[in-house]
């Protein structure tokens, strides 16, 4: 028979067996390609990486934060210790320099308390006007006098230095100041040089 024959070519093209293995492998047969679903895991492994990369990057934004809070926690911790230093140094400095201004004011109570001459009595109003403006200005920066006579004998605010015997004030009561103590911020600047009153001792006390 003749390949050219018609007859030849029905019979091929109504095989069935004929048909299916001429389209196995084609478009039916490409939908079990991928037994194994690798398409769909790499699929899988590509939203995978995104979450990842975000969960990383909230990771490392929480640590940004956690340390900036603790500078910026240690830097208000820095400047409250410099700023207290520094009023430390101020109060220091005012501090010396009153000290150091303490002669100047018992020399002006010294000359304020001597003899009154009424041909000096326009320079002793010189005098206590200075006194008053000077008293002023250190006592606006802290200075208070201590307070000594008719008080108790206290060491940590006087010096004794003398003890006189006496029967008109109770044992321990000063009775004079030689210097005028004073304070400073609640600190002792300055201890008050005073008389003590002592109670008289009996003349058989004194024998023995």
């Amino acid at each position: 028979m003749s390949p050219n024959n018609p007859e030849h070519k029905n019979k091929k093209e109504d095989n069935p067996e004929s048909a299916g293995t001429v389209f196995e492998g084609g478009p039916a047969g490409s939908r079990d390609s991928d037994p194994a679903g690798v398409g769909e895991s790499k699929r899988n492994g590509a939203d995978a990486a995104p979450i990842e990369e975000v969960q990383k990057l909230l990771a490392e934004k929480q640590d940004l934060l956690s340390t900036l809070v603790r500078r910026q926690a240690d830097f208000e911790n820095y400047r409250k210790r410099v700023e207290k230093e520094r009023q430390a140094e101020r109060h220091r400095a005012v501090e010396s320099l009153v000290e150091h201004l303490l002669p100047v004011l018992d020399a002006f109570d010294r000359a304020l308390a001597g003899d009154h001459n009424p041909a000096d009595e326009e320079y002793r109003k010189g005098f206590e006007l200075i006194r008053r403006q000077m008293w002023d200005m250190l006592s606006k920066q802290g200075l208070k006098r201590i307070d000594s006579v008719g008080k108790e004998f206290d060491p940590h605010l006087h010096h004794a230095i003398e003890r006189v015997e006496t029967v008109e004030h109770a044992d321990g009561i000063i009775i004079g100041e030689l210097q005028p103590g004073y304070m400073f911020h609640d600190r002792v600047l300055r201890p008050a040089m005073v008389r003590v009153a002592a109670e008289p001792v009996s003349k058989t006390a004194r024998e023995n």
